[in-house]
Order: C-alpha cells, then structure tokens, then sequence
C-alpha cells in the first residue's frame, strides 16, 4: 500500500470528493460552469495539496502547502453555504458537507501541529 493510501486525512478526503461530485449532480444545469465548477475546482486543489504534502520532506514546505489546504478548506465551506442559499442542495446535504469538511479541518490541523512540534 502506498504511503499516501495510509494518510487518514488523504482517505477522508477522497470520500468528500466523491460525496461532492454525488451532490453535484443536483445542481441545475445553469451552475455548470460557473459554481460546480469552483467547487470542482477548489475541492482538488485541495487533494493536490495534501498529496504535496505527503511528499514533502521539509517541514516549512509541507506546512506552506496544509496552509494552501486550509485555506482551500474554508473557501469549500462559504461555496457550500452559497449553495445552500441558493437552494441547489438541502439542509441535510448542507451539513452532511460541512461536517466532512469539518473532520478534515480537525485532521489537518494535528497535521499542522505535528509538523511544528516533531
């Protein structure tokens, strides 16, 4: 098994890309190149940083790329809550995602702490 494969964080996020591409789906046609597409868009960026993450063998670095993964974290949330607003996903969708996302702040900053503390 590859080491990225045994990163629970890497696991957990593979799930929530899934699960987004699912609740994708019930977006209306007129969102496809526009929203669908930032959330597309921001939700890989942040597999990319946490694979880049993995990788790295300098802490700086590494830590330079979880922060780019917050970041991306917290644009995913206010994407999702625009949705919402928008009525493109119901409230348990809604806190269905948030909760993923949530777990995933949670994961990457033991990450972080990790990081500054080895």
């Amino acid at each position: 098994m590859e080491e990225l494969e045994k990163l629970v964080i890497y696991k957990q996020y593979v799930e929530m890309v899934y699960y987004t591409l699912n609740i994708l789906l019930k977006f209306p046609e007129k969102e496809q190149f526009n929203l669908i597409q930032d959330i597309k868009k921001v939700t890989y960026e942040g597999l990319y940083q946490i694979i880049y993450a993995q990788k790295e063998y300098n802490k700086r670095t590494r830590l330079g790329y979880l922060n780019h993964l917050d970041a991306n974290l917290k644009m995913l949330k206010v994407l999702i809550r625009i949705s919402h607003k928008k009525k493109y996903i119901n409230s348990k969708n809604y806190l269905a995602w948030s909760k993923k996302i949530a777990n995933l702040s949670n994961l990457m900053a033991g990450w972080i702490r990790a990081c500054l503390t080895a």
